[in-house]
């Protein structure tokens, strides 16, 4: 049994980092934290995941990049960012101010690049670890890497060399047959932790023009309607492997959390939730403040 009163106030430590609670936000939904700290006090969180960030500045997908579904949204921004130097001239300073642990999402078209992240940025800031986004699935060729164990072993393998002290934590795809085929290679790899799920693969139409929705076709389904895969896939996990699993997909309230951890996740991360009810949000970071 799993002691609840005591997973939702507990430290978190992956690699040689301690997070002070297990309530982070998720990569994608923040952005790059300055628009949420107008509402919310980002010291009493366990982490922050930023924006996925690439080498070279993406201006994304052209919209519309967002449809709402039925108990989720699907998206397709792409990865808009403003690169690495983008990141560590117009964002990290910024953060410096909290004491929040900045956990940084990283994205690439192949392994070299995700080396070059890591190695700038350890060159210029300090940040508390680095998300791996090996499942984007609505990137050119994002989904069809990061659902080849080989490829996301040695993605991670070659990031843990220049990493150093910073925790690796390997954020894998849902949309495979066998969840744990991914999360061993990233063990093998020698990942601190598993991030899971990202989004899976949706789409939706527009019955009158009998168009896709999105001007990028398919987009990543988030928000309620995946928290039961989820669920299921960090449970499958857990049993193959002791690394901490942030678990995350669809949650919206403490019974959400609590059966993550039922589940076996460390701690998880707050999405879609983040655009739905900042009320709810603040009282999830109440809940795990000791």
């Amino acid at each position: 049994m799993v002691n609840l009163d005591k997973k939702r106030v507990s430290p978190v430590k992956i690699g040689s980092v301690t997070y002070p609670n297990p309530i982070w936000l998720a990569s994608g939904t923040v952005a790059f934290g300055a628009e949420l700290s107008e509402i919310l006090d980002l010291n009493m969180l366990g982490g922050i995941v930023l924006k996925g960030t690439t080498l070279e500045p993406r201006e994304g997908n052209p919209p519309p990049r967002l449809v709402e579904t039925p108990s989720g949204l699907l998206n397709a921004i792409g990865l808009q960012n403003p690169g690495v130097e983008g990141l560590i001239k117009d964002k990290l300073p910024f953060l410096k101010q909290f004491k929040v642990p900045v956990i940084l999402n990283i994205a690439g078209k192949h392994e070299d690049e995700y080396v070059s992240i890591v190695q700038r940025v350890a060159e210029e800031a300090e940040v508390q670890g680095y998300e791996l986004n090996l499942s984007c699935p609505n990137v050119e060729n994002g989904l069809d890497l990061g659902t080849d164990p080989q490829w996301v072993e040695s993605v991670v393998k070659k990031v843990k060399k220049v990493a150093g002290n910073v925790p690796v934590l390997a954020k894998i795809t849902p949309n495979v047959t066998r969840i744990t085929d991914l999360s061993k290679a990233a063990e093998n790899g020698g990942a601190d932790a598993i991030s899971l799920i990202n989004t899976l693969v949706g789409m939706a139409f527009n019955t009158h023009t009998q168009q896709p929705i999105l001007a990028n076709k398919i987009g990543g389904l988030s928000g309620p309607a995946i928290r039961p895969v989820a669920i299921r896939m960090v449970y499958q996990v857990r049993q193959t492997t002791s690394l901490p699993i942030v678990g995350m997909g669809g949650i919206m309230n403490q019974h959400d959390v609590d059966e993550f951890y039922i589940a076996g996740a460390d701690c998880v991360q707050l999405g879609t939730l983040n655009f739905v009810d900042i009320h709810q949000l603040r009282s999830l970071i109440n809940t795990a403040q000791s």
